[in-house]
């Protein structure tokens, strides 16, 4: 390898050298990301995500998602994890790897991720606030994994999965799930 050069006199200034990586401390600002503990699983995370404020919502978005959330998520809204890597925008190969590598999918796809979150937040709020008794022990991810893939007429006959790829798609899908907790479907 080669040798780093000295730009400085100023120890402070020294760029390093590949055998002393430098460590960069996290930002504060990073602190309030809400990560994902496949130990505590998605029903978890799901609540912390409904629950946190915007900021720690905002920081989350920047920080991604652990890809095996992607692979937890699709087992838990029983949708074949290929398609769920469609939903969000993750090429197969990719959201494998970093599953299985314990990485972070960031950006577009990262932040799909989260949306699909807060949707399931979304329906598992509907269950919980319900008074029919077909509430009781109604799997909301398992509804929600079938909703976003049938055609709704308030999509003009597109499905809701069409959307997730987006913040503005998202937040098109979470005003229709409001609809149907209001009864009012647009």
């Amino acid at each position: 390898m080669s040798q780093t050069v000295q730009r400085s006199a100023s120890p402070s200034k020294r760029r390093p050298s590949a055998k002393s990586p430098t460590r960069r401390a996290r930002p504060a600002s990073d602190a309030s990301a809400i990560a994902y503990d496949p130990k505590r699983g998605v029903d978890d995370y799901v609540r912390r995500v409904a629950a946190a404020t915007p900021m720690q919502l905002v920081q989350t978005e920047r920080a991604g998602v652990v890809g095996s959330l992607i692979k937890d998520l699709s087992r838990r809204m029983d949708i074949p994890s290929s398609r769920v890597f469609r939903i969000l925008g993750v090429p197969k190969a990719t959201a494998e790897k970093k599953a299985a590598a314990r990485e972070m999918v960031s950006g577009r796809s990262g932040q799909a991720a989260i949306g699909m979150v807060r949707l399931l937040g979304i329906a598992q709020e509907i269950v919980r606030d319900s008074t029919a008794e077909e509430a009781e022990g109604f799997d909301s991810a398992k509804w929600l994994g079938q909703w976003i893939e049938r055609p709704q007429p308030a999509l003009g006959g597109r499905k809701p999965a069409e959307f997730l790829d987006t913040p503005t798609g998202v937040e098109v899908v979470a005003r229709l799930l409001g609809s149907i907790r209001s009864g009012a479907f647009q």
